[in-house]
């Protein structure tokens, strides 16, 4: 059991995942937040043009 303690402090394997893994975290997040801000950007230009050809027209649909 003493022989197996040294290589276990050595291995750095399961640390290297453990990184990876709240790299991968990290970067998820950012594209979630970049999503909600850039849908955020579009559903305004949507609503707009919308607006505007609702106006120039004489529907009755809504935006």
């Amino acid at each position: 059991m003493r022989h197996l303690l040294p290589t276990a402090r050595r291995d750095e394997h399961g640390a290297s995942a453990v990184e990876y893994g709240l790299l991968g975290a990290a970067i998820a997040a950012i594209i979630v937040v970049l999503v909600f801000a850039i849908g955020k950007l579009v559903q305004g230009g949507f609503s707009t043009t919308c607006t505007s050809l609702a106006t120039g027209t004489s529907s009755t649909q809504t935006c």
